[in-house]
């Protein structure tokens, strides 16, 4: 599994940090951004949450 972060559509909430940590991260410039791709097995279903609760749809998840 692969998620990314569209930069432009991303507000920088943090929700996605406090969902699933172990795959995104807040960056410089204060919106998220993935720092384990792909994602680790374990972390696949908070990663899916973390997609599920972006306001802004900012969050792709690519299957395997």
């Amino acid at each position: 599994m692969k998620a990314t972060v569209d930069k432009d559509r991303c507000i920088g909430c943090g929700i996605c940090v406090e969902v699933c940590p172990e795959v995104f991260e807040m960056g410089d410039d204060d919106k998220a951004k993935v720092k384990a791709p792909p994602v680790p097995p374990e972390a696949e279903g908070s990663c899916r949450d973390a997609a599920d609760q972006c306001p802004d749809s900012a969050i792709k998840i690519e299957e395997d």
